[in-house]
């Protein structure tokens, strides 16, 4: 019977892709695997993920893509994003343990490997005597947090609202209630539970494989070994293996007109004078805002590359909707375009990320802090202006810019807006002062350390080995 591993993600495109690049990984180190991959129906309008798949299964076949069944939402479904992914993800229980039948006919199944949002895949895993692995998307700090969370729930009756306090959690910096993702707020919320259960559940499981590399932070590794953030019990094996990105998709072999609009803009620009602006497939602005980047990005007077999207709906604080056409007239400032047209592009559709930040144009990056973006940059060495959005990006701006010092904090008002000086001050401080240097040369250095893991002996290979064995 041939071997088989089993892989659960998220169905948003960022999830996906860092657990294919984990597949494509285990490959490597032991090419006579099937990986079956699980797709569930996406629980609101992120970016399609069907061309992407069509791609991995032409240059992967060992990587095999099995569709689930939609399944309706529930009435009244929440508006939070993490809360819409559960409750599509939940429901389809029934299937999931129907492909594990299916696949298991013909495959000698050797493990389940799930995002955390799948949490509930577990109980399968484990009645079918299958080792039950999560892969946890974003970084260490944030893991330390998550395994810590059921300690913090113990210890306290009120929810995070209302507190206000610092919170001390094992190898972290004092970190604000303010700064707890949206969701686990209100204690009496549906998602506040669903997180606490994937707590629960994350310390049972065979193993945590992280998206990062052991030096990037080796005291919260270290905490997590020593049990300091499970205090009730074991903590699972740790295997740090990142980064795991998507390629540069900027191959230039198809002559100059396959090479996107923006890459051939920065090939004009000198070495390290653009500031990148983007917020990842989620992230939207109100049309106050935009205006607000828009007036600061001019003030700034530096070359800029900025990726906008449509405004948020009344419904939606998130781009988890389908957008209309942007109409960038209508959303900047009367005659911004005109009067930045020589030092700036701004785009209305998708780019490849990748490539512009390997860009030798690309000298920052104003990021939301999404996990994937963060190690992009890292993995290019640009440095970074901390602007967070949803999930758990406030705690990753804490890290970058207290802890790991690759980034400057904007400074936003209690409603997050961020004011036109604000936006001025972090691009200007960012590419041209001593503390900007600062921070460009401690992102060298972060650089170096990737290098140093995912080469051949690396911490990140040796941890590959050891999970595959």
């Amino acid at each position: 019977m041939e071997e088989a591993v089993v892989l659960y993600p998220t169905p948003a495109i960022g999830h996906l892709i860092s657990l294919v690049e984990l597949a494509k990984l285990i490959l490597t180190h032991h090419p006579s695997l099937t990986i079956h991959l699980l797709i569930s129906p996406q629980p609101y309008n992120a970016d399609s993920t069907a061309s992407y798949i069509a791609a991995v299964s032409a240059t992967t076949p060992s990587i095999t893509f099995l569709n689930l069944p939609n399944v309706d939402l529930p009435p009244n479904s929440s508006p939070h994003y993490e809360a819409l992914t559960f409750e599509r993800l939940r429901p389809n229980n029934p299937n999931l343990h129907q492909s594990f039948l299916s696949i298991s006919k013909t495959y000698n199944i050797h493990a389940l490997i799930m995002d955390s949002f799948c949490s509930h895949a577990l109980s399968i895993a484990v009645n079918l005597n299958i080792p039950g692995y999560y892969f946890y998307t974003s970084g260490a700090g944030i893991l330390v947090y998550f395994l810590y969370f059921l300690t913090m729930h113990k210890t306290t009756a009120k929810g995070f609202k209302d507190l206000n306090t610092l919170l001390d959690i094992p190898s972290l910096p004092p970190i604000s209630t303010s700064d707890t993702r949206k969701p686990l707020l209100d204690r009496n919320e549906k998602i506040y539970e669903n997180i606490l259960d994937c707590s629960v559940s994350m310390v049972k499981s065979a193993g945590i494989i992280v998206n990062t590399f052991e030096s990037l932070k080796p005291g919260v590794i270290k905490a997590i070994l020593n049990g300091l953030c499970v205090p009730e019990g074991p903590a699972s094996p740790i295997y740090c293996m990142g980064p795991l990105i998507a390629p540069s998709s900027n191959e230039r072999s198809g002559g100059e007109e396959a090479v996107p609009e923006c890459l051939r803009w920065l090939d004009l620009q000198p070495s390290g004078s653009v500031v990148f602006l983007c917020f990842g497939s989620l992230g939207v602005f109100s049309m106050g805002q935009l205006k607000e980047i828009a007036i600061g990005l001019e003030r700034s007077s530096l070359r800029f590359l900025w990726m906008v999207q449509n405004p948020p709906t009344q419904e939606h604080s998130l781009a988890i909707t389908a957008q209309p056409e942007l109409d960038l007239d209508l959303l900047l400032p009367l005659g911004f375009l005109d009067r930045t047209k020589e030092r700036g592009l701004v785009l209305k559709s998708w780019a490849p990320q990748v490539a512009m930040l390997n860009h030798n144009s690309v000298g920052g990056f104003v990021t939301h802090c999404g996990w994937n973006l963060v190690l992009e940059a890292v993995c290019t060495s640009v440095p970074m202006v901390a602007w967070p959005l949803y999930a758990e990006q406030k705690l990753n701006r804490v890290i970058l810019v207290e802890e790991i010092r690759i980034a400057f904090p904007v400074k936003e008002s209690e409603n997050g807006f961020v004011s036109i000086a604000e936006v001025e001050k972090g691009v200007r401080e960012l590419m041209d002062s001593k503390e900007g240097n600062s921070i460009r040369v401690r992102t060298s250095c972060v650089q170096n350390d990737v290098k140093a893991a995912i080469r051949e002996g690396g911490s990140s290979r040796v941890a590959l080995a050891k999970l595959i064995e």
